[in-house]
């Protein structure tokens, strides 16, 4: 059964959770945007609010007969409860967290103030090291002569105790009202600013309390944005005959636009060349190509944010403008991520923002590679219109095709190589490609390729390695000097030259690179033998002079552990490089290309020719023949045409 008793309890606890209630009416194009306007004059969150609907809302046709929302929303009385709750247990933790701060020196203060008919004290004990009140001085400042009676008990414990920040009556004055301070409340035009002008008192007149300023601020209508700390800061140390600042209103706070944060430089004017250590610029290093990777982030979105109403001294809601929303410049080959907001690369490239779209261009198309453009790497194709000069590289992850000529550089490709005229290496040109090169002419230059090199005139005094074939079909189709390796057949018109000459070398038959890392390691295993000979007979030679002499001197100690040391080296070196070895002649011997050099022209003599690991020299000229292995020989046949090599974008032997 419910009591009586319990009927008005559970009243009397509605009747102060709805006078702890606060609610406004606003008008709204939306219940987010009406929300989102009342937790800022509710000082709460929207998340925390209520609302009734009193007028429902309209889009209407085309904008006409559009119609706000009109809501009243007040606060979530649950979650008012809750946030008194975590207030009082912020306030009884305070002790606990201020106990942990950092202590700093502090002498001891203290304000007397006669406020009424009362004289009161105000003591700040010191802190750490600080200097303690003096309470000769306290009691010279309380006896004036309209003192009428003062409690010295009192003041001499609240010197010593403090008064826990608070103002407390220690005595009475001869109150003379004529001679109280004065307070003049102005509040700004914008309704932003409230300050207050305070006379001094005369003696025997009252000082000017903290409830007296907000009493007075209240009665000029200001009920937002007092600022109890300058108040309290103003009675302590009050500034006289001068305006001083105690509320302030809440601006509103419009929104930020949308934009774009670009992931690179969107000024090619502030790319800038590399700098040594020493500040000496390098000019073949002008960094003007930003690359990009498939997938790599290019620029993000940051939206438009949302304004921040603001309310005036007096109450008064201020709109706030939300920022502007911005479309995302797409170009070419660039995509938006899951996310909305991300835009990425579909291809390897360099980015640049086109006609202001973000655009990565998977083809890099220049002039010439000189000191204009310095040294190009670039994730993608690069075409060159004109010539690489020399001292210039080019690196890049597709193709590279060249319309002039190559000079002295280095050029490498992820895809394949195609020099329209010709190669000039002046024996320090390299060229490397992980497919197949063309050219109208190699000369004095080191080429290796995955795949093929096609050659139109002519190979001179060049290293050209490739794991397939290495094909000249022109007119002329001259090797003449250099070192050629390829894996399946080396075909030309001529080779050699009439007069001898540099050397001619072609190998085939094998993989070119096993056989130079087998000629590598067999030169260096051959260095380490003769060096372990020689380290073997000095210790041999040091060992017998201890046999004789039971002991050696110090340098010679010290030497003799160095060379069974090195010796330990050269055995442990010596034993890796003969399973490498091993290794790499198993993988030659199991090799099934069986390998032929092919002229149609004339073979000179002096050209030294390896079919699967067989010289067959040639010492008197032949025609038209084919050089092959069979039964361990290699073998003389009628000229066989080349096998066509498929080559990059229309390319062919053909």
């Amino acid at each position: 059964m419910v009591s009586l008793e319990k009927i008005r309890a559970d009243m009397q606890e509605l009747l102060d959770r709805d006078n702890q209630l606060h609610n406004v009416d606003v008008n709204a194009d939306s219940i987010d945007e009406a929300l989102a306007d009342a937790a800022v004059q509710l000082d709460t969150r929207a998340m925390d609010l209520e609302y009734e609907v009193v007028e429902r809302g309209s889009n209407g046709f085309l904008g006409l007969g559009k119609k706000p929302w009109k809501l009243r929303i007040y606060q979530n009385p649950n979650m008012i409860k809750a946030a008194k709750k975590s207030a009082e247990d912020e306030l009884a933790g305070s002790d606990s967290i201020s106990a942990v701060e950092k202590i700093t020196d502090k002498d001891g203060q203290f304000f007397i103030r006669h406020f009424g008919t009362d004289v009161l004290l105000k003591v700040l004990l010191p802190i750490g090291k600080g200097r303690s009140i003096d309470s000769k001085e306290v009691f010279l400042q309380l006896k004036r002569p309209d003192t009428l009676s003062l409690e010295e008990s009192l003041v001499n414990k609240y010197i010593k105790q403090g008064t826990d920040g608070k103002y407390q009556v220690v005595g009475t004055y001869k109150h003379i009202a004529a001679a109280d301070a004065i307070i003049v409340v102005n509040i700004s035009n914008d309704e932003m600013k409230a300050t207050i002008t305070v006379t001094s008192p005369a003696q025997s007149g009252a000082d000017v309390s903290a409830q007296m300023i907000e009493r007075m601020l209240k009665a000029q209508g200001v009920v937002v944005g007092i600022d109890n700390e300058k108040i309290n800061e103003f009675v302590d140390m009050p500034v006289y005959d001068t305006p001083y600042e105690v509320a302030c209103g809440t601006p509103a706070v419009d929104g930020r636009d949308a934009y774009i944060a670009y992931d690179f430089e969107t000024d090619t004017r502030k790319l800038r060349a590399t700098e040594s250590e020493t500040g000496q610029i390098d000019f073949k290093e002008l960094n003007l190509i930003q690359n990009v990777i498939k997938g790599g982030r290019l620029a993000q979105k940051i939206p438009a944010e949302r304004g921040k109403a603001g309310k005036t001294l007096l109450g008064r809601y201020l709109e706030a403008k939300n920022g502007k929303d911005i479309p995302i410049p797409l170009g070419q080959n660039v995509s938006l991520a899951p996310d909305g907001v991300t835009v990425v690369a579909d291809t390897d490239g360099q980015v640049m923002l086109f006609a202001g779209k973000i655009t990565v261009e998977p083809v890099l198309q220049l002039h010439g590679v000189n000191i204009k453009t310095g040294n190009v790497k670039f994730f993608g194709s690069v075409i060159v219109r004109g010539n690489v000069e020399d001292g210039f590289n080019v690196d890049a992850s597709g193709n590279i095709e060249i319309s002039g000529t190559v000079g002295k550089c280095k050029i490498t490709a992820g895809g394949n190589i195609i020099v329209q005229q010709g190669i000039f290496g002046k024996d320090e040109g390299v060229l490397t490609s992980k497919k197949s090169l063309w050219a109208k002419f190699i000369q004095a230059a080191k080429v290796e390729v995955e795949d093929s090199v096609i050659v139109n005139d002519s190979i001179m005094n060049s290293e050209v390695m490739a794991m397939k074939a290495i094909v000249l079909n022109g007119k002329k189709a001259q090797i003449t000097g250099g070192h050629l390796f390829a894996t399946e057949e080396i075909a030309a018109k001529n080779i050699g030259s009439p007069g001898g000459g540099t050397e001619t070398v072609l190998e085939v038959g094998f993989d070119p690179r096993a056989k130079q890392r087998l000629d590598e390691l067999q030169n260096k295993q051959g260095e380490l033998i003769k060096e372990l000979e020689n380290i073997e007979l000095d210790i041999s030679t040091l060992e017998n002079q201890k046999n004789i002499r039971r002991t050696l001197p110090k340098d010679k100690e010290d030497n003799l552990v160095k060379l069974r040391e090195r010796r330990d080296e050269i055995d442990a070196q010596s034993e890796e490089m003969t399973k490498e070895i091993q290794s790499l002649q198993e993988h030659l011997r199991t090799l099934r290309a069986v390998g032929k050099v092919k002229a149609s022209g004339t073979v000179y003599s002096g050209v030294k020719i390896y079919v699967r690991d067989v010289l067959d020299e040639v010492h008197n000229e032949v025609s038209a023949v084919t050089f092959y292995y069979e039964n361990s020989f290699v073998k003389r046949g009628k000229y066989e045409p080349p096998s066509q090599v498929k080559g990059a974008d229309g390319y062919t032997t053909n």
